[in-house]
């Protein structure tokens, strides 16, 4: 088992120190990446405020897609390839320094195609070998833990399906936890944003132990970023999943509430370590085609011109149906994740572990008024065949899950998902 995380710095205000950062580095071309909407917003003019102080060199992309795809990824490398930069800052949601990761990778190693470092069976899946300038990744949604991961995910539109790059190598260098960035954020996306926390925690919590996986690789280079559930990644997913409990629902409800929203930006970073090194399954897994095969939905408070279903929001659909499916396999810990949640397990039995962790998430969805499963954002049962489809090349997750599942198993979750309440 191998532990890697990037440095962390978390407090109001911090993002200040960002032009010091990039003076200490000796950065003289900076790439600030972001996108439309948070260029006009709080975060990147703080950012913006720390460069022009310390009299940082910079250009500014402000095209990253939301819910990128791998010609918005190629956009943005190409930008990256051009400048010749020397240091990067990333301020956004995950979607912002996912693109940023993979512009970095790939103008520091101008010679390589674009699926060398795509997740095989989609793409070649090679190490990363070469050396990457520094990254500093601003977050400004309480969701992805991006900043401490070395993943970047986008929508392979080919295929119409979400896969990534996972290495270590693209971790940030520095991920600034400014918890007032929280507040830019509107309403549904610390909704969405905060499931993909929820999700994160639970799915590597639950995830296959590290020591019952296929055999150590022969070199460390080719250690897989997710190694399954693991001593150290169990006590920073169950915390984060005891600050969701404790403040998601605070945080959505009322947008003044400083306090929850901070410990919600702190939780997506503790997620993050978490899921980084033991990994996610199959919430994951199954939420890549949701989000890949969208028709017309068009989610509240996200200012976009293309349909997407927001990646928490395609995540949670589907965890009550997951975790009842995987819950035979370590019943105990998904009791336990479901009393954090809020249930009464004092008279529960193992054996209905799967059900009361399920019907906990059920609970909490309705609560926050969730659609109402993959029908409500524009799914049936005649899709259910092209979202299976789009399941089955997403190895490095599934492989994950604790119980193993077959292609029968997974339209049974999916139909199982169509509707929640």
């Amino acid at each position: 088992l191998q532990m890697a995380i990037s440095n962390i710095r978390y407090g109001e205000g911090v993002t200040k120190e960002v032009g010091m950062d990039l003076q200490n580095l000796g950065a003289r071309r900076v790439c600030l990446m972001t996108d439309k909407n948070l260029s006009q917003l709080p975060p990147v003019n703080a950012v913006l405020n720390s460069l022009a102080k310390y009299g940082i060199n910079f250009q500014m992309y402000d095209n990253v897609r939301v819910e990128p795809t791998d010609q918005s990824f190629l956009d943005a490398i190409k930008f990256a390839k051009k400048g010749e930069f020397d240091a990067y800052v990333a301020v956004g949601g995950g979607s912002v320094i996912d693109t940023c990761k993979a512009a970095n990778l790939y103008a520091s190693s101008p010679a390589s195609h674009f699926l060398d470092y795509v997740n095989a069976p989609i793409g070649k899946g090679k190490p990363v070998t070469v050396p990457l300038k520094p990254l500093i990744a601003v977050p400004t949604t309480a969701g992805t833990g991006s900043e401490t991961t070395g993943v970047a995910i986008f929508d392979f539109k080919e295929l119409k399906v979400k896969t990534g790059i996972a290495s270590r190598a693209i971790k940030p260098t520095l991920g600034i936890i400014d918890p007032l960035h929280t507040l830019s954020m509107p309403e549904r996306i610390v909704a969405n944003s905060g499931f993909d926390v929820l999700c994160h925690a639970l799915e590597s919590y639950t995830a296959l132990p590290y020591n019952m996986r296929s055999p150590c690789p022969s070199n460390p280079i080719n250690r897989p970023a997710y190694q399954g559930s693991n001593p150290i990644s169990d006590v920073w997913a169950l915390h984060a999943l005891r600050i969701v409990a404790k403040y998601l629902k605070r945080a959505i409800q009322n947008p003044e509430d400083r306090e929850a929203r901070a410990n919600m930006h702190l939780a997506s970073a503790f997620a993050g370590i978490g899921f980084g090194n033991a990994g996610v399954h199959l919430c994951h897994g199954m939420s890549y085609p949701i989000s890949g095969l969208v028709k017309t939905y068009k989610p509240k408070d996200y200012n976009v011109d293309h349909s997407l279903v927001p990646h928490g929001l395609s995540v949670v659909l589907t965890s009550p149906a997951v975790f009842a499916f995987t819950a035979q396999v370590h019943p105990e810990r998904h009791l336990e994740a479901a009393e954090i949640l809020g249930a009464d397990i004092r008279t529960a039995r193992i054996k209905d572990a799967g059900f009361i962790l399920a019907d906990t998430l059920r609970k909490f969805l309705f609560d926050l008024n969730v659609d109402d499963g993959l029908a409500a954002v524009g799914y049936s049962k005649a899709d259910i065949p092209a979202l299976v489809k789009g399941t089955l090349p997403q190895e490095r997750v599934t492989k994950l899950s604790p119980r193993p599942q077959t292609e029968e198993d997974l339209s049974a979750l999916f139909e199982a998902s169509m509707k929640l309440y």
